[in-house]
């Protein structure tokens, strides 16, 4: 009788089949060899070269200059770093700072350098102009926050520049709330506190065009044109065809009017084509309501419920200013209904939405569509930095600083999108920052000097190594 076989050991088993040598390693070395990528497309898309242009932060010739401050944040993000003690983890890799060419600032210097963006006077001014019975208030921006969304626009337009093709620019308005538990932080409409910035996309591109950093309690709907203003006119002079985006917090008659005015002031000329989620009100449901069963035509569904649409005929609203000489919007109606027959939470048979917009050759169907893609520009631009990049932890209570923080996340942003764009192959082009950390950034490598030169040699294989030359190549230093 044959005996039982022993079952086979797995590799997963038991001890790993080595021992750590607990002497640091005296060669240098780093975790982050792919990272000079990304360093390399800041300084040829000119980052560094228009911070010493615009941004004055320094008060002694001691210490990290303001390039250098900058760089060193955009490197903490890009490698998923989420407060300012990862700083000291970063420190830590001696050849990191060689491949920079300059070390690290501590997380001691960092915050001093992020203090330097908050201004407590235009926080005392807001409060101070705040009307009676309002609580919320959007305080004007520094001369140091301007200076550094001034980097962001130049760093735009050089990307546009080198993309001279895209002719057309969606811009995709919307807020996002952000929890933190600083004591500073105000109640947001989810519950909890924190803050709710204001961002703008430039959809075709990926490239964030400006952002306003504003307190949790500050409602989306409040003042949403100034940013809008500020998207318009970081596009590169390329572009020629304008559309523009929003939910029901761009349902603002300042900004609606704006956008309706071809002549408008301080944005382009010409027209932009415009659709804007409505604000549901009783006088709007009426109108919905009064519309035959033969109007509703399909416009999308899922496994929970099935949606129709209708436009709106001879709607308007009663409480709407237009720009001298302006017809009336579009309306487009919206019912969604729950499959089998289940009601909504309210005991209602339907839910209604709108949206109104200056297009008209459309068909409804199509014009909701576009609309609706905001939901994977705008909010992916959202997850992105609060997920992947650092602006989701806000490293402390002073406003300006977590200001700072959010657009030097949103400078990351697009210098990784310009990193994508113009040097790494197309299937690239849809990577978000972990996946391009795991691929390019997060490689092992051993600095080796000689002959007067330093080498990184990288652990990646011949053809990625190709791929990396190449992007190299199409990234050539600035100045």
């Amino acid at each position: 009788m044959a005996l039982p076989k022993k079952p086979k050991r797995s590799p997963a088993e038991g001890e790993l089949p080595f021992e750590y040598d607990w002497e640091p390693a005296e060669e240098v070395l780093t975790a982050y060899a792919g990272i000079p990528l990304f360093v390399r497309a800041a300084r040829s898309l000119g980052v560094p070269a228009s911070v010493k242009r615009c941004l004055e932060v320094k008060q002694r010739e001691r210490g990290f200059d303001e390039a250098t401050c900058v760089e060193s944040f955009l490197v903490l993000n890009a490698l998923g770093g989420e407060c300012l003690d990862d700083f000291e983890r970063l420190r830590e890799d001696r050849g990191l700072a060689e491949m920079l060419g300059h070390e690290l600032p501590s997380p001691g210097a960092a915050r001093n350098f992020l203090y330097a963006f908050h201004d407590p006077e235009r926080i005392e001014q807001a409060q101070r102009e705040l009307p009676a019975g309002q609580v919320s208030y959007i305080p004007s921006e520094g001369v140091r926050l301007r200076a550094l969304a001034q980097v962001n626009r130049d760093l735009v337009q050089e990307i546009g520049r080198r993309c001279a093709d895209q002719k057309i620019a969606t811009v995709d308005l919307d807020a996002t709330p952000i929890e933190s538990f600083k004591q500073e932080a105000k109640p947001t409409y989810e519950g909890g506190k924190g803050y709710q910035p204001l961002l703008a996309l430039w959809a075709e591109t990926d490239l964030a065009l400006a952002d306003e950093f504003r307190d949790g309690n500050v409602p989306a709907h409040v003042a949403p044109l100034p940013t809008t203003k500020r998207a318009f006119a970081a596009l590169p002079e390329s572009v020629r065809e304008f559309y523009f985006r929003g939910d029901s917090g761009c349902w603002d008659h300042e900004l609606v009017n704006w956008l309706w005015d071809e002549q408008r002031p301080d944005g382009p000329r010409g027209p932009i084509t415009f659709g804007i989620s409505v604000r549901m009100t009783p006088h709007l449901k009426k109108h919905i309501l009064r519309l035959a069963d033969i109007s509703w035509k399909p416009y999308r569904e899922d496994s929970e419920a099935v949606s129709e649409c209708a436009d709106l005929t001879n709607y308007w609203p009663e409480e709407e200013d237009r720009p001298e000489g302006a017809g009336p919007l579009r309306y487009v109606a919206i019912r969604v209904k729950r499959r089998q027959g289940e009601l909504f939470a309210d005991g209602s048979e339907f839910r209604y939405f709108a949206v109104a917009a200056n297009q008209w050759d459309w068909s409804a169907r199509k014009l909701l569509e576009w609309h609706r893609e905001k939901a994977g520009s705008i909010e992916a631009l959202h997850d992105v930095l609060k997920n992947e990049l650092a602006a989701g932890v806000m490293p402390c209570g002073r406003f300006g600083a977590n200001a700072a923080w959010l657009r030097l996340a949103v400078l990351t942003h697009n210098v990784l999108t310009g990193l994508k764009r113009i040097a790494l192959k197309p299937e690239w082009l849809a990577a978000r920052p972990k996946r391009l950390r795991f691929h390019f950034f997060f490689s092992p490598g051993k600095l080796i000097h000689h002959a007067r030169r330093l080498l990184a040699r990288v652990g990646r294989r011949a053809l990625e190594l190709g791929e990396w030359a190449e992007a190299w190549r199409l990234l050539p230093a600035s100045g």
